[in-house]
């Protein structure tokens, strides 16, 4: 049995997975506003109240969540769980708020020896499986860039809870850098600059910076939150330039050609479900974890964020 604590959006997307996956769960909603959009969305009953009370019911306890909460319910809903006795649980990104409160929740989850994945689906993309593999048979990334620029204009007029837009980098932006960094090498050295602000991220607008990873690749990266641009992850092996723009693609330049290609790749599963998704979700349940972003690499990572961000 598995928790599937949330009933929004995303909750929605996991759902379908586990029903696909033949998965016996149960949905913790907290409002009946939501378990009603889920329940018309999936035929899946929600019970409403939320997770503490859920949790103070004589019932057996699962022995694996998924958590799809609001960002500021995160680290808290999590901490319940463990509290409870869960120990294998697949948070959604970032884990926190902030790096207090994902900082404050390893503490936690390493006193109770629990496993926490922090759910960046990305990771588990058809085109990046592709990619993995043309990388090894390359014999590693030799360097790489990426994009992190937001379109500010549509995040503005969305209602979030306090603080959610405020730390968006670490909330949003953060999916495309674990992407680059899973891909090409956990960073090392960093040198950042940022500049400007929007009138709901204060610290930071525009981004550049460059450093060199742990298995000696190095790599730069751009974002301008105030100018037109989108994600993109570009890796170099020796053979390859692999472009992902956007990151459901994966484009290839070979060496001694200026064509770039798109792959054939099957990814029918990233068509039927949120990309990613069903991979992340089956391999989660089977306990095949090598892939995945485990919360103390995520806290280890936030750091790096943070001083891209001016956190």
């Amino acid at each position: 049995m598995t928790l599937l604590v949330g009933a929004g959006t995303m909750a929605i997307d996991y759902s379908k997975v586990l029903t696909a996956l033949n998965r016996d769960y149960l949905v913790i909603g907290r409002s009946k506003e939501s378990a009603l959009k889920f329940e018309r969305e999936t035929g899946k009953r929600v019970i409403c109240g939320g997770i503490d009370e859920f949790l103070l019911r004589d019932e057996p306890v699962p022995n694996s969540a998924i958590v799809s909460v609001g960002i500021e319910q995160l680290a808290s809903t999590t901490k319940s769980l463990i509290r409870a006795g869960i120990k294998h649980i697949l948070l959604e990104k970032p884990g926190g708020l902030n790096i207090e409160e994902i900082n404050s929740l390893t503490q936690e989850v390493n006193e109770c020896e629990a496993k926490v994945y922090i759910a960046y689906n990305r990771r588990f993309y058809s085109s990046v499986l592709e990619a993995q593999k043309i990388i090894k048979e390359d014999g590693g990334v030799e360097n790489f860039t990426f994009e992190v620029t937001e379109w500010a204009h549509t995040i503005e007029p969305l209602i979030k809870a306090e603080g959610v837009k405020e730390n968006w980098f670490l909330g949003n932006t953060t999916h495309v850098l674990d992407l680059a960094f899973y891909l090409g090498g956990r960073p090392q050295e960093i040198v950042c600059f940022t500049k400007g602000n929007t009138p709901w991220h204060s610290r930071s607008a525009i981004y550049s910076g460059a450093g060199e990873t742990a298995d000696g690749a190095l790599f730069s990266y751009t974002g301008n939150w105030n100018a037109p641009g989108r994600w993109g992850v570009e890796m170099l092996t020796r053979k390859h330039r692999l472009i992902f723009r956007p990151i459901e693609k994966l484009q290839i330049q070979k060496l001694g050609s200026i064509e770039i290609d798109e792959l054939t790749i099957d990814n029918s599963l990233d068509i039927l479900f949120k990309p990613g998704l069903y991979r992340q979700v089956q391999d989660f349940l089977l306990n095949e974890t090598e892939n995945f972003c485990t919360l103390q690499e995520h806290l280890d990572h936030c750091k790096v964020y943070n001083k891209i961000a001016n956190y």
